[in-house]
């Protein structure tokens, strides 16, 4: 079989690149920008997420105790 973890060129191993500084020097294999790695995130689910998962976990153990 092949290995699946060199796709698309990347080593799995590899360190990632730093932020993208001065693009017009690395134009032809840039790094991330600043912006995409500290993206706000102000319209996020995490927050909505960690209470509706333990809210449908319970609901279903109740579920799964007393009507099966």
């Amino acid at each position: 079989m092949e290995n699946q973890n060199d796709q698309d060129g990347q080593e799995p191993l590899k360190p990632h690149k730093p932020i993208e500084t001065d693009y017009a020097k690395h134009q032809e294999d840039p790094g991330p920008s600043r912006e995409a790695v500290h993206e706000y995130d102000k319209n996020g689910a995490a927050v909505a997420l960690k209470w509706i998962i333990p809210l449908l976990i319970i609901a279903l153990l109740i579920y799964w105790l007393f009507f099966k």
